[in-house]
């Protein structure tokens, strides 16, 4: 009879899979503290995601003695997100390539790749959704096309202390960054500065088009996710994830056609609530 503590090849693909979900916790929850993001919100089964919005017209506010005091009028109208898709991929690693490389070698280095992939599409969906913004900026040089941006968020969220973030094409910053004494962070594949400035935050990635800025506000940013840990799917299927639900992964074997199978779910999108909140500045020509 086989001793309880053997480590047998299961107990390997879960240590496989318990490091694959973490790694993609840590890098998410590392980039929503540096993004500054407060607004979790995990989508429920059989809801919808809304937000409501007020307007209205504030009446004159000298009313005579004695007369009646007009009423200023506001309504509130709901606001529907769009629905957020939960993304499938599978991988599956040959007998043949275990035997070349190696069991563990040949399964975690495409497993390590694949998680990559992921972390690229998500990235590229956010920079994809940031362009849509209404709010606009220009300036003769990266600096002033920058400062533009910060003004507009002044304006845009007079109401509130903006704490601002900006996402940047690296060419663009390049010229400054090598003659700045500064430190890089990075989080979620991504080169970011803290306090660029006295400005913001300004993240450095190549989705963002050569000569142009994207900014908004940190509390206009909210992340919309599908816990693969719940939202119903665990009735039916069964994931190794981590405490947050970020990201799932199911290894098993297929002995019909000698390979071992790695399904990933994720089901993940960074938006700004206001998408007037966003403001899109062009530098030099480009203005």
């Amino acid at each position: 009879m086989a001793d309880a503590n053997l480590i047998t090849k299961a107990d390997l693909a879960q240590a496989r899979e318990v490091e694959f979900v973490e790694t993609f916790g840590y890098s998410v929850k590392k980039l929503l503290e540096a993004l500054g993001v407060t607004r979790k919100i995990a989508k429920q089964a059989g809801t919808l995601l809304k937000t409501y919005k007020a307007t209205g017209t504030l009446e004159d506010g000298e009313v005579a003695e004695g007369e009646t005091i007009p009423l200023s009028k506001y309504t509130v109208e709901a606001v529907d997100w769009a629905e957020i898709t939960l993304k499938k991929w599978r991988k599956a690693t040959s007998a043949e390539a275990i035997i070349e490389r190696g069991y563990d070698q040949a399964v975690s280095k495409t497993t390590d790749e694949m998680l990559r992939d992921v972390q690229r599409g998500i990235r590229s969906d956010f920079f994809t959704f940031l362009a849509t913004g209404t709010g606009t900026a220009s300036g003769d040089t990266f600096q002033a096309a920058l400062a533009q941006a910060w003004g507009q968020l002044q304006v845009l969220f007079d109401d509130d202390n903006v704490d601002a973030v900006y996402f940047i094409n690296p060419l663009d910053v390049a010229d400054y960054l090598a003659t700045a004494n500064v430190t890089l962070q990075t989080a979620f594949g991504m080169s970011y500065l803290e306090n660029f400035l006295g400005l913001g935050t300004v993240f450095m990635n190549s989705n963002v088009p050569q000569g142009t800025i994207y900014a908004t506000a940190k509390d206009n940013l909210v992340l919309y996710y599908v816990p693969v840990n719940g939202a119903d799917l665990s009735e039916a299927f069964t994931f190794t994830s981590d405490s947050t639900g970020y990201i799932g992964i199911h290894e098993v074997p297929d002995y019909t056609n000698m390979t071992a199978y790695d399904t990933v779910v994720n089901g993940m999108a960074l938006f700004a609530e206001l998408i007037d909140g966003v403001v899109v500045a062009t530098i030099g020509a480009a203005a």
